[in-house]
């Protein structure tokens, strides 16, 4: 995965200490209800697509941004379906993250999905019901974002 310029600027005067980021995961539909999958290079599984914003990005851009970049599908953010704080994250160098996701359900209008970048495998198109093997991060996601439920969030508050 490209680290981007302004993260590896940090992390030489942070070291390997926890950095908060915030994480934008885009949920792609297309026009029969399908949802947009890449196989990451890094983990060889199956996942949604996401990514981390440029300092000063919007979420629904850098979403815009991510799916293209990934995917070579063009897309137009439509909604908010989730904020989450996410556990901390040790990557195999020591660096550790954690992460403030934001999710947004996306429609495609156009292109045709491919690998568009070397963060994927595959990218590919699937019924919801009969998606490849996903983690609960994408299964709630997904989840989420076929529903007109409200933007969901963890209710609990510390103490």
């Amino acid at each position: 995965m490209a680290t981007p310029e302004f993260l590896r600027t940090l992390r030489a005067s942070a070291g390997q200490q926890l950095i908060w980021l915030p994480g934008i995961t885009a949920i792609v539909f297309d026009d029969d209800g399908r949802v947009l999958l890449g196989r990451r290079t890094d983990t060889r599984k199956w996942a949604v697509i996401g990514g981390i914003p440029e300092p000063g990005e919007q979420p629904a851009a850098c979403a815009v941004r991510e799916v293209f970049e990934e995917t070579a599908v063009h897309c137009v953010a439509e909604r908010l379906v989730l904020v989450q704080a996410l556990p901390p994250v040790t990557y195999p160098n020591g660096d550790v993250c954690q992460y403030m996701d934001i999710t947004m359900r996306c429609r495609a209008v156009g292109g045709e999905a491919r690998v568009n970048d070397d963060e994927s495998l595959e990218v590919g198109w699937f019924a919801v019901d009969a998606l490849p093997p996903l983690d609960e991060f994408g299964l709630f996601r997904i989840k989420q974002a076929m529903s007109d439920a409200p933007t969901w969030f963890d209710p609990m508050t510390a103490g």
